[in-house]
């Protein structure tokens, strides 16, 4: 079994990703790394805020590592929130308020096209690795299902009639843009 550590304290991402990984990798966040940091994410593109992250981790602990960072991007708001999901509404992190914020901008229009885009980085061996996942949807008007966290209880995958916060588990990751950058990782590293 391979141990990776992953850049985030988030629960929830951490039982998502171990879901989809199996028994071949143990994934290991901060906190059980010993590692008790706010790490940055001072840029404007997902990518380069992963991988800051990623070395930050990596630097730290000189262990295998990576680190996903993850927008809601929305076609009527011009890509918003984007690198500022998490922060939409305030510093304070609040997806109620983010989630109220995004209800209220989109209460004019009936363009409520948008997509989760998950780019994670992985720092394997002293290499920087990129996977992208990206899963299309749309904004609903009010929230339904009190299952996930984040926006999921407003975005509806194409091909699915109910919220990510309606769905367990296996049913989110069926669509999942997480579940998709994580395969191809994950296939990445079986092949080594």
């Amino acid at each position: 079994m391979y141990t990776l550590v992953f850049a985030t304290n988030n629960q929830h991402k951490v039982e998502e990703i171990q879901s989809l990984v199996g028994k071949d990798f143990n994934i290991i966040p901060l906190k059980e790394a010993g590692i008790d940091i706010d790490i940055p994410e001072p840029h404007d593109n997902l990518k380069d805020n992963a991988a800051e992250k990623a070395r930050t981790i990596h630097g730290l602990t000189k262990q295998n590592c990576f680190s996903e960072d993850t927008g809601l991007e929305i076609d009527f708001l011009n890509g918003a929130p984007g690198v500022k999901s998490a922060r939409y509404a305030g510093e304070d992190r609040n997806f109620q308020a983010n989630i109220d914020k995004i209800l209220e901008e989109l209460i004019s229009t009936e363009n409520r096209t948008a997509q989760f885009r998950t780019v994670i980085c992985l720092i394997w061996e002293n290499k920087e690795y990129y996977f992208e996942g990206i899963c299309k949807g749309s904004i609903t008007k009010e929230m339904h299902g009190a299952k996930g966290f984040g926006y999921d209880p407003v975005f509806i995958p194409v091909g699915a009639s109910k919220s990510f916060a309606e769905m367990n588990m296996q049913e989110k990751n069926n669509y999942s843009h997480r579940q998709k950058a994580v395969t191809q990782l994950f296939s990445f590293l079986k092949s080594l």
